[in-house]
């Protein structure tokens, strides 16, 4: 007999099978619905020419002539890079950060995700997530950021989609440029501008594992707003570097002990070059709209970046001598320390964070102070204490004494800056403006712009828009039409007081004088311009007649209607621009020719493509002469004298060469006060007045306050440039005169006929010995003696 096989299952099964087998139903379900899911959603998803066809906004950038960005515009600051031309340690950097199993897994990361599960598990609520960078590319063009299952399921479809149908390096490629950083930047390359100043190949590992760590959360994570925060990133990233074996041992080490710098002005470019990019940027507006700021427009300037830092540098420490000689003025304003118990930085930080620096000014706050101690916060700096020379400055604001709104004590803003031997001293923001402008005199490409003190600040571009009194900047105009009309450097007219009555004024009786009130008699003009004599100035223009001198400083590219035909055209009472001065100057510097200054050379597209460029006709095109070469050869020989013993004498003691040629201006109540002058290869002015008009001191002059400015830009600009003159022109026929102060003998010309487009009338003035032959004027510099 056959036995039966017992067939029944042990007690233990009995109770499992079942629920395992519901289990397994429930996964065939839920494999049914994925399935079912899959089958509907996935031909739903978005097309992928997005991706494919990737046109991301780009900014219209500004450069200087030799290829640094000064400026950006646009709604996102991005810089498109190939991920051929991406740093191999960026890359790591970010790897290590979001995505380390890139490489291998299919657009979804079954490791990480359940690696994530698992540690939210164990840690009892949610603390990682298992985004790859595919699902972030994914995330970042097709999809919102709500937290929803359906969000999420189409993000893992749209990265299986997206790994079907693109190359890991293409993937990687859209995401390093297309990723949001902060600080309005999109992509690695923006971010690396905008918070370090530099491009992507210059960053450290310790850079870049900052950068790496923007994207999990770039408002948490900012290096600007959360320093703390951004420094706990940065070294988990390093930690995980490290790790997967990116980096050594040393590396991590020296990474992790870097101090960063921080750029706290995403604007700030490492040029000063402000008002230039603006200028640029609404001249691109002007031809393509509001396409400029999206298209990728490249914009390339004239300036160079020497040029422009030395302009910057110049205007700066010609304002703060010209504040420091007028005195402290005290606290800028004070904040309320009532909540401030102790001295963290992110508390103090906090306090500043609505006072912008001003470049090397820093913004700080005084913690304590005593008549011989002070203690202040620095914004980015820490805390710092002040004593000794440091306080000299402002040593009246530190007692009781001093006007209470004005007193420094705990809580009041001050402004400090780490001198070249990285010692802080007070200093403070000036209420003077300026103004600089330089060019070249052949085509009349600018070559440095500053239209102010700090374009945050104030924005109104001094250069291009402010209308002033040239003062005697203005009289080598007056003196060039009165050579035009026959007169030469020889004439002699008296340095003496001079009443024009009410009748010829048409008003009241006029009596103008001297800026320093002393008259030396007759003089010739050529010594009257060196020494900006007044009283010469106006027998001058009531010599050759107002009315011609209006129409004749039109040729120079002044508005006739903002220079009324009055005597007191004579010292310069009409309005100008520096950019105007700029101009005029110009026709001085390279023989008579009227040149446009310009700011743009090229406009090109994203690709490099050039869109519009600009061929400005040069001096020696004879379509483009004002003023007769020999009028400008003399003009040109008088206003060397101004620099040699002149008002403007300084310039040559300084700068050690004697081919420079210019005029000081200075006008009534020493309200504005100017240089503009020029070397043969580059013209240079400047400019400093309040915006409100008003005195800038009895003692503030052009060649005190501007002048300074000119000579601190022309050092660097002119550095390794040999001397140079202009060449004597045909036509001109020598002279001999005798001076008659001290009767030595004078070496001028007149010219050897009439000039076709102007007729000579016999000069009232002219002395008889004018007429006789002398030899040709000697080149050799002549003693300087100090003016004012």
């Amino acid at each position: 007999m056959i036995a039966k096989t017992d067939l029944a299952l042990p007690n233990s099964l009995r109770w499992i099978l079942p629920p395992l087998l519901f289990l397994l139903g429930l996964g065939l379900i839920g494999i049914a619905l994925i399935g079912i899911v899959v089958i509907l959603a996935y031909p739903q998803l978005p097309s992928l020419d997005a991706l494919t066809n990737y046109q991301p906004k780009v900014p219209l950038r500004i450069y200087t002539s030799d290829g640094y960005l000064i400026g950006e515009f646009g709604e996102e600051r991005r810089n498109l890079v190939s991920i051929n031309n991406f740093p191999q340690t960026m890359k790591h950097a970010i790897l290590a950060a979001e995505d380390e199993r890139f490489y291998q897994h299919p657009g979804i990361d079954t490791i990480g995700v359940l690696r994530a599960a698992y540690s939210n598990f164990v840690g009892g609520g949610k603390r990682q997530g298992a985004s790859t960078i595919t699902m972030q590319v994914a995330r970042n063009f097709f999809l919102s950021s709500e937290k929803t299952l359906t969000r999420k399921v189409y993000e893992a479809l749209l990265a299986f989609k997206i790994e079907h149908s693109l190359s890991k390096d293409q993937i990687l490629e859209l995401y390093v440029n297309q990723i949001y950083l902060g600080q309005r930047a999109y992509g690695f390359a923006a971010a690396s501008q905008s918070y370090f100043g530099k491009p992507l190949n210059d960053l450290t590992i310790a850079e870049s594992a900052m950068l790496a760590g923007l994207p999990k959360a770039p408002s948490a994570f900012n290096p600007v707003a959360n320093p703390k925060r951004a420094k706990l990133r940065q070294n988990y990233v390093l930690h995980r570097m490290h790790e997967l074996k990116f980096i050594t041992d040393d590396q991590f080490k020296t990474a992790s002990a870097e101090l960063l710098h921080v750029k706290h002005d995403p604007n700030d470019f490492g040029i000063h070059a402000d008002y230039i990019s603006e200028m640029a940027r609404q001249i691109v507006v002007d031809r393509f709209s509001d396409a400029a700021y999206s298209t990728g427009l490249q914009v390339i300037t004239t300036i160079t970046k020497a040029d422009q830092e030395a302009a910057y540098a110049a205007l700066r420490e010609g304002v703060l001598d010209y504040d420091r000689r007028h005195g402290y003025r005290g606290a800028e304003a004070y904040l309320d320390m009532q909540d401030i118990n102790s001295e963290q930085d992110e508390a103090l930080e906090e306090l500043l964070s609505d006072i912008d620096d001003a470049d090397n000014l820093k913004a700080a706050v005084v913690l304590d102070v005593s008549t011989s101690r002070l203690r202040a916060y620095v914004r980015g700096e820490g805390i710092v204490t002040l004593s000794g020379d440091s306080l000299k400055f402002a040593s009246r604001m530190l007692d009781d004494k001093a006007p209470a709104n004005k007193r420094l004590r705990r809580g009041a803003v001050i402004r400090l800056v780490n001198d070249s031997k990285h010692q802080w001293q007070i200093s403070q923001m000036p209420e003077v403006e300026s103004a600089f402008v330089a060019a070249s005199p052949v085509d009349g490409a600018i070559r440095a712009l500053v239209g102010g003190f700090d374009f945050n600040r104030n924005k109104f571009n001094h250069v291009t828009q402010a209308w002033r009194q040239p003062g005697s900047s203005f009289k080598p105009f007056i003196y060039s039409a009165a050579i035009e009309k026959g007169y030469t450097p020889a004439s002699v007219f008296p340095d003496e007081p001079i009443v024009i009555p009410a009748a010829e004024t048409g008003s009241q009786a006029w009596e103008p004088k001297n800026y320093d009130g002393k008259y030396d008699g007759p003089i010739t003009l050529r010594t009257a311009l060196a020494k900006s004599k007044n009283m010469v100035s106006v027998r001058l223009l009531r010599a050759i007649g107002p009315g011609y001198a209006q129409a004749y400083i039109t040729r120079f590219g002044f508005d006739a209607d903002k220079h009324p035909p009055y005597l007191t055209l004579a010292l310069g009472a009409g309005s100008v621009t520096p950019w105007q001065q700029l101009a005029a100057y110009s026709i001085f510097a390279n023989g008579g020719y009227k040149i446009q200054p310009y700011i743009v050379r090229q406009i090109l597209d994203d690709k490099g493509k050039v869109l519009a460029q600009f061929d400005p006709p040069v001096a020696g095109d004879e379509s483009l002469r004002v003023i007769d070469e020999r009028n400008a050869y003399i003009m040109d020989s008088m206003m060397h004298d101004v620099t040699r013993r002149g008002t403007a004498a300084r310039a040559a003691q300084v700068l050690k060469r004697y081919d420079i040629a210019g005029k000081t201006g200075t006008t009534n109540d020493s309200v504005d006060a100017w240089f503009c002058g020029y070397h043969p290869t580059v013209v240079a002015v400047t400019w400093i007045g309040f915006d409100q008009p008003k005195s800038l001191g009895d003692r503030e002059t052009g060649g005190g306050a501007a002048l300074p400015m000119w000579i601190s830009f022309m050092e660097k600009a002119l550095k390794g440039v040999p001397e140079s003159y202009m060449g004597m022109p045909e036509g001109l026929t020598p002279i001999a005169a005798t001076d008659p102060v001290n009767q030595s003998p004078l070496h001028e010309f007149i010219y050897s006929e009439q000039l076709p487009h102007a007729s000579v009338e016999t000069p009232r003035s002219a002395p008889p010995q004018e007429q006789a032959p002398a030899p040709v004027r000697d080149a050799t510099p002549k003693p300087v003696t100090k003016q004012n």
